[in-house]
């Protein structure tokens, strides 16, 4: 009996496998999978012990049943992720820079095993795909009616973590599929779960499929929803267990980034009557990201990632004028020291995110600094931040050039140099703007002779160097509106080595047919010819005038 068990659970595993590896077959083989599953869970189910708990209690007979029973989840999640046809990258938001010029052809996408989608306007390949996607609606909704009633309150712990996990493989597609009934279903399940399951493995299972649900447009943009969300989050996000820390961090960052999407195309969040005060659920998902900085590092990239994504949309403004506080006509007095009080507090609940960024750059490991340069490139992106009156902006942009000279990972350099290519004007670099020029210039002339990072990071060489072009061209746009007569004169001195520079950048965008390349091949001469005019501009305001025919030789052969 042992044996025969023994080989069901082969085969069930084995047919995951396939289900994995070629799961373009799995529609056609559908019939046959939900039968064989949903008949075995009718039989096993009642065999296994009736008694919820983090531990299996029960007879040798019924702990192979809860093996089998496992199995056979994990077949059907496999299958329903196949008929979904999940796709994506790693970070969806952030990191759809397929089309900048320079560092476009050098992105490399990685597949995960499910596909958050902020997509809010269907595609052509909608259409496309319109039939494969019917296909995983149908499944989808036999598996709820048939399979998910048998398995999701279950006596197992493993049981349930495996069948809540289903749900972090369904795709934005299907979950609008579902009538408002099954949504609300599926959405307070999975909050139900988080918060009251007495298995830690089934709290985290519930946690990474909220982390992946709340992402889906029609979940992000329901702020009842996302309330709830946060209160399951935030609740484990306390959890004894680690494990469930980090999940409940990772579903936390996914959050903050779906927020944080919905507030720039939908200004969801735009809700208080005082717009220069943050909405509470801001607050409290800062208070919370910050908090868990102090964890482990797997928490900590989680968290700083958050804040990354908080910062972005982080309300920087000071007070208004004090006519827009008349409104209040009853008591004007009270309304602004209220509003004061809000943006003091708000001042410096931003200080101690940026703190948290220093700190995350300093004693945090690799991924963790990674998650703290991308994150300060969000923070740039705030359209109501001064950069230039933030007296922790030179140690921040210190920090992202220690890192570009320094780190041996190059991840790492090649995110602070994107983070750097962020602020929109030279009053944003501050002074640390010639610092920034000049360290930019040297680490590309030299990095050729980098001898600091191994072997492994050799693949991501191209990246930085295609980056640093990038970030080289940003700020060479602004050498013309400063006024430190120290870097100019240093540009003077190094006219050949971006003149010659410049020379290989421009021949390297050559005349093409795809509508695309084109489109990009047009940004990137458009990019090279203002900094190129900028240099032009700071040559003949030195006397430089041979060096700026050159250039302006050079700008005219673009």
């Amino acid at each position: 009996m042992v044996v025969y068990l023994s080989v069901q659970t082969n085969l069930f595993q084995a047919l995951k496998a396939v289900s994995h590896n070629y799961p373009s077959i799995v529609t056609a083989c559908w019939g046959q999978v939900s039968s064989t599953v949903y008949s075995f869970l009718s039989i096993v189910c009642p065999e296994v012990p009736s008694k919820q708990s983090n531990e299996h209690v029960g007879s040798t007979t019924a702990f192979n049943n809860e093996k089998i029973l496992i199995a056979a989840i994990k077949v059907l999640d496999e299958c329903l992720r196949a008929v979904s046809g999940f796709q994506g990258t790693e970070d969806l938001s952030d990191d759809k820079v397929v089309d900048v010029p320079f560092t476009s052809d050098c992105i490399r996408l990685k597949k995960v095993s499910s596909a958050p989608s902020y997509e809010l306007e269907c595609k052509e390949d909608d259409v496309v795909n319109s039939e494969e996607r019917e296909s995983g609606i149908e499944q989808w909704c036999e598996a709820m009616e048939k399979h998910m009633p048998l398995i999701l309150c279950h006596s197992s712990a493993m049981a349930r973590a495996v069948s809540v996990t289903c749900f972090a493989g369904m795709t934005s597609s299907v979950f609008i599929s579902f009538t408002k009934e099954k949504q609300n279903f599926i959405l307070s399940s999975l909050v139900h779960t988080a918060v009251h399951d007495n298995a830690s493995s089934v709290r985290s299972a519930a946690c990474r499929a909220i982390g992946v649900i709340s992402c889906f447009p029609q979940v992000c943009q329901s702020a009842e929803v996302l309330d709830k969300f946060i209160h399951a989050i935030e609740i484990n996000t306390r959890d004894a267990l680690i494990s469930v820390r980090i999940t409940a961090s990772w579903a936390l960052a996914n959050i903050c980034d779906a927020i944080r999407h919905c507030v720039r195309i939908l200004h969801f969040g735009q809700m208080g009557e005082d717009s220069n005060s943050n909405p509470q659920f801001i607050v409290s998902l800062s208070e919370c990201a910050l908090r868990l900085t102090e964890d482990g590092d797997k928490v900590k990239s989680n968290a700083v990632r958050a804040l990354g994504y908080i910062s972005q949309i982080f309300n920087c403004s000071t007070p208004r004028s004090q006519d827009t506080f008349v409104h209040n006509l009853e008591n004007p007095m009270t309304c602004k020291r209220r509003c004061l009080l809000d943006s003091l507090e708000d001042f410096h609940r931003l200080e101690k995110i940026v703190q948290a960024f220093i700190s995350c750059i300093t004693t945090g490991n690799v991924k963790v600094q990674w998650n703290a340069c991308h994150a300060l490139g969000n923070l740039f992106l705030n359209e109501t931040l001064r950069l230039q009156d933030m007296s922790w902006a030179p140690v921040v942009f210190g920090m992202l050039l220690q890192l570009l000279h320094n780190s041996s990972n190059y991840k790492i350099r090649i995110q602070a140099a994107a983070a750097l290519a962020v602020p929109l004007s030279v009053q944003d670099y501050g002074r640390s703007f010639s610092d920034i020029v000049r360290s930019i210039e040297h680490i590309m002339e030299n990095i050729d002779r980098d001898s600091i990072s191994g072997p492994s990071n050799f693949k991501y060489r191209v990246s930085l160097q295609k980056q640093l072009t990038l970030t080289m061209l940003h700020v060479l746009r602004f050498t013309s509106s400063t006024n430190d007569q120290m870097l100019k004169d240093f540009l003077v001195q190094k006219a050949s080595i971006l003149e010659d520079w410049l020379k290989e950048l421009c021949s390297s965008v050559g005349d093409t047919v795809d509508v695309q390349d084109k489109s990009i091949a047009d940004r990137k001469k458009v990019m090279i010819s203002s900094a190129i005019q900028s240099l032009i501009e700071v040559y003949k305001e030195k006397q430089q005038h041979a060096i700026a025919q050159k250039f302006v030789e050079l700008n005219n052969n673009i």
